[in-house]
């Protein structure tokens, strides 16, 4: 394929980063400040989850629906309308009354960044081709994970002088940068679509990975369990509908032949695994720091730095190594250091640990995703024709989103459901049980934070109840880890037996290219 770029290509490039960078940003900056959020609304775990996932639930229940929508009408306009939206999105969240308002608020700014977040990588795919597409792309994903990264840092400093609504304000005016940016530098209906957008496909995978997500984080939740059945035959028969309507419609949202082609469906479970453990890690890892070993909030930010800056220096290298040894022999790379980031959080993130085995855990994180991230976007666009851009970019954007929701839910579900069990049984085993009332007892099993609230109430038993909740939330931190290592090793699996070799790959994607172009 020969190399093309757009007229004044790096300010095109810097305008979609840029955008890319509000979604990025908004979907980090809550897990450093759940910690106060949870002191300031009383919120058990099961409501930290969701106000953690409710960024990326909103993003993946509307990326494939709206990303269609940019294919047909126009990708720069649902830029625009994303950064637009994202503003008082973020005010909502900023100032809200209580945690539901801000669970609300969070999903409302996900659905923001679903308008403007897949149009991103479906400009690039459309604008760039050849080695310039995978350099643009690396480029694209680095950064993109790096300011995530950034994110906790920013917040950790905004919390050390203002309150939590504080961490959601700050991508104001970042999106108004990147608005004006799109506007005057994005090219507008660039190889768009004009086949009818399938509105009912839309609405199911709305249901569809909503039911999912929910289902996930109401599971592990005392009395909950009917309602998390319930969403999860709702999320089987949404699948179930989605498949037949997708193989009936003349125009389906997401086309299943496409899909299933074999370097596109692995490199986008591979992605969702990758992708999901960058963040899971992030989100469990935040709560170790500062409920464990007592990190401030900009301490816990700046413990990150190590992931971030891996993943920026990595990709460059990442891109190369597609070109020379294939998206196989790169994805493997990553998955191996992702392995090493999860078995050094599990074996030696304890109380007390010195910075270092913090600071490796998230190096290594950030090495995996910095190689795996490139290859698994690349290989979602190249294995696509150009008019579904958006379906392989709205997939791009699941490999983070849904991967993120998915996995910071089955984190956040064993996390809570392991600290609960800890600590009920150190309730148990007490001399003092007697004296522990069922409505102390709920506030000791329902968080970190709520026990840390009933220490300040009960000083004659503080250093007690703080010494079991952090050796509760060790407990459930370590499933987390381990579900963490499983997922990896299954991924790794996967491209291992599954993913095509570099000659194969190259001759599959010349087959794909030339069925497309006949196909035109």
């Amino acid at each position: 394929m020969t190399d093309s770029s757009p007229k004044r290509a790096g300010l095109v490039l810097a305008a979609l980063i840029l955008v890319a960078a509000v979604a990025n940003l908004n979907l980090a900056v809550a897990n450093v400040a759940l910690p106060d959020i949870g002191k300031a609304f009383g919120s058990g775990q099961t409501t930290l989850n969701l106000i953690a996932v409710g960024y990326s639930l909103g993003l993946a229940t509307s990326v494939l629906y709206l990303g269609a929508l940019g294919d047909r009408y126009g990708r720069k306009m649902m830029l625009l309308h994303g950064m637009g939206l994202s503003i008082p999105a973020s005010l909502l969240a900023g100032f809200a009354p209580s945690d539901g308002v801000l669970f609300a608020a969070r999903v409302l700014g996900g659905v923001a960044a679903g308008m403007a977040f897949p149009t991103t990588l479906a400009l690039i795919t459309a604008l760039w081709s050849g080695n310039s597409r995978t350099r643009s792309i690396a480029l694209w994903s680095a950064i993109g994970g790096a300011i995530a990264s950034l994110g906790p840092l920013l917040s950790g400093a905004l919390l050390e002088h203002f309150d939590w609504g504080s961490v959601f304000l700050v991508t104001l005016p970042l999106a108004g940068l990147a608005f004006f940016m799109a506007w005057r530098y994005v090219p507008a209906h660039v190889n768009e679509t004009t086949e009818p957008v399938d509105n009912p496909g839309g609405i199911l995978s709305i249901l569809l990975i909503a039911a999912l997500v929910m289902g996930i984080n109401l599971a592990p939740v005392p009395g909950k369990g009917t309602l998390a059945i319930g969403l999860g035959l709702v999320a089987i028969a949404a699948a179930a509908a989605f498949v037949i309507r997708q193989r009936r419609a003349r125009s389906p949202l997401y086309d299943l032949e496409v899909a299933s082609r074999r370097i596109f469906w692995v490199a986008a479970c591979a992605g969702i695994i990758v992708f999901g453990s960058l963040m899971g890690a992030m989100f469990i890892g935040q709560q170790f720091l500062q409920n464990v070993l007592g990190y401030s909030t900009v301490d816990s930010g700046l413990a990150i730095l190590p992931a971030a800056a891996l993943m920026v220096v990595v990709a460059p290298r990442s891109a190369k190594l597609v070109e020379a040894r294939g998206a196989r022999f790169t994805l493997l790379i990553g998955y191996v250091f992702c392995l090493l980031g999860f078995l050094t959080m599990l074996l030696l993130w304890k109380q007390g640990i010195a910075y270092w085995k913090v600071g490796l855990g998230y190096a290594l994180i950030g090495i995996g995703v910095g190689f795996a991230g490139t290859p698994a976007s690349h290989s979602l666009t190249g294995s696509v024709p150009v008019k579904r851009a958006g379906m392989a970019s709205g997939t791009a954007d699941l490999q983070r989103d849904l991967g993120g929701a998915i996995m910071q839910s089955i984190f956040g579900a064993l996390l809570t459901a392991g600290y609960a069990a800890a600590a009920g049984a150190a309730i148990a085993s007490s001399p003092e049980a007697s004296k522990v009332s069922e409505n102390v007892e709920g506030e000791l099993t329902k968080s970190f934070s709520s026990a840390s609230d009933l220490a300040q109430q009960y000083p004659k038993y503080s250093d007690q109840i703080v010494a079991a909740a952090k050796a509760s939330f060790l407990k459930g931190d370590e499933l987390a880890y381990a579900a963490g290592i499983v997922a990896v090793l299954l991924g790794a699996a996967l491209v291992f037996f599954l993913f095509p070799k570099k000659d194969t790959e190259e001759a599959l994607l010349a087959s794909y290219a030339a069925e497309d172009s006949g196909a035109t």
